[in-house]
C-alpha cells in the first residue's frame, strides 16, 4: 500500500480532446444549395430565418438554393437564404 497519495494523478491521466469545429461554415453573400450546413453552434446564437432549418443540435442548414444573408431584428441575429 502506498504511503503517500499520488499528487495530481487524475489530472495527468486525462486525454486531450480535439476541438468541436463550431462556427460559420458559409459566409455572407456566398451561394448555397439545399442541405448545406451554414452554422454549427451550441445554443441558438444565430436563429433560422427564411429558407433555413435548425437541427436538434442547433445546426442551421439551407432548405433551398440561394445566397446566404444575415439580418438582425432587435437583438436576435437571423440567417436567411435569399433565392
Amino acid at each position: 500500500m502506498a504511503k503517500k497519495k499520488a499528487a495530481g494523478a487524475a489530472a495527468r491521466q486525462q486525454q486531450r480532446r480535439p476541438g468541436r469545429r463550431l462556427g460559420l461554415k458559409r459566409a455572407d453573400g456566398q451561394g448555397v444549395v439545399a442541405g448545406n450546413i451554414l452554422v454549427r453552434q451550441r445554443g441558438s446564437h444565430f436563429h433560422p430565418g427564411k429558407n433555413v432549418g435548425m437541427g436538434r443540435d442547433f445546426t442551421l442548414f439551407a432548405l433551398k438554393e440561394g445566397v446566404m444573408k444575415f439580418s438582425q431584428l432587435k437583438k436576435r441575429k437571423y440567417v436567411n437564404v435569399v433565392t
